[in-house]
């Protein structure tokens, strides 16, 4: 690496963390300011201010099964240390909820694009899901954008062929990026849409390949079928696709966005997620309380509105972010 790319990736990096931390502001403050409230005229952890920390966090949308695991792991350290100070409590907070997201880590899948040599064989397949209005198009366009710039060739699918908007819209976002759209208009075969995306990709050696899907729930057998379809139509071109199915999850929503994921994983093996639209909401617990409960690995989140802001998810980096005063 160069002088020039050294400063270049720093000042990039330094960008990110600015703004991933004022994507977080308002999780951080309400946060911070319900802790505070715990710990107010206390010198150590008692059952008080962990009732107050239990309370905290479900306010946070950390979710009431991962708040019950976090305060059972506080107790079981003041129990073994018999004296935590409250000065302590947020960074034992930190450390358990790191170790609880640590759980369900892992560097492989679409993160592990940018690491790959180019074209080497045959295209790492993504097929995005989520309900409509979530942000999934978006995220497919940030998305393409992030590995359009490292270099990589990208192929999308609009395979979201039930509502007119998402087609229109991931064309425009593949000309933003300067990536070609494969797309057979509104009310075509999904199927049949997927299959020429990963066709074309194959044929002119793309790195990657990633497929939009339509956004319903109001009937699991259809969508379960719906995928189900798509999966083995790609198959016919790349037998082991998709390599990665992510879905897409508005942070904004809290507790929604868990429910709408334990549908999305009982129609479909889910083995990536996205949450979008932090940078919106004092709910940013959720990313926790989502990842514990589902054991499926954050692999991005999106912090603003910027092409840049589709972050890779960071454990040790997003809680230090939500902890930095």
């Amino acid at each position: 690496m160069g002088l020039f790319d050294f400063f270049k990736k720093d000042k990039e990096s330094k960008e990110q963390q600015q703004a991933l931390d004022e994507g977080l502001q308002k999780t951080k403050t309400s946060f911070f300011d319900q802790l505070s409230k715990a710990v107010v005229g206390k010198a150590t952890v008692d059952e008080a201010v962990l009732d107050e920390l239990e309370t905290m966090l479900v306010h946070a949308d950390v979710g009431i099964d991962t708040t019950v695991k976090v305060i059972d792991r506080i107790e079981k350290r003041v129990a073994r240390d018999k004296y935590v100070s409250t000065s302590e409590l947020d960074r034992i907070l930190r450390e358990e909820i790191v170790e609880l997201l640590d759980r369900n880590s892992g560097a492989t899948g679409s993160r592990a694009i940018l690491d790959r040599p180019d074209s080497p064989g045959s295209p790492f397949v993504i097929m995005v899901v989520g309900v409509n209005g979530v942000g999934k198009t978006t995220t497919i366009g940030k998305l393409a954008h992030r590995f359009h710039s490292a270099g990589k060739k990208v192929v999308l699918g609009a395979a979201d062929t039930f509502r007119a908007a998402a087609v229109d819209q991931l064309i425009i976002w593949g000309q933003r990026v300067g990536v070609p759209v494969i797309s057979h208009g509104m009310n075509t075969d999904p199927a049949s849409v997927a299959y020429d995306a990963v066709q074309k990709g194959v044929e002119m050696g793309a790195d990657v390949v990633i497929i939009d899907t339509a956004g319903r729930l109001h009937n699991k057998v259809n969508l379960m079928n719906e995928l189900s379809k798509i999966k083995r139509v790609m198959q016919k071109v790349i037998p082991d696709a998709p390599h990665e199915v992510l879905l897409v999850l508005d942070g904004s929503t809290g507790q929604n966005a868990f429910l709408q994921a334990k549908e999305f994983t009982k129609a479909t093996e889910v083995s990536a997620l996205a949450i979008t639209k932090l940078d919106g909401t004092a709910k940013g617990g959720v990313v926790i309380g989502i990842s514990d409960q589902l054991q499926v690995p954050v692999r991005y989140i999106g912090v603003g509105e910027k092409m840049t802001d589709l972050q890779l998810f960071d454990r040790t980096t997003f809680v230090n972010s939500l902890f930095k005063k």
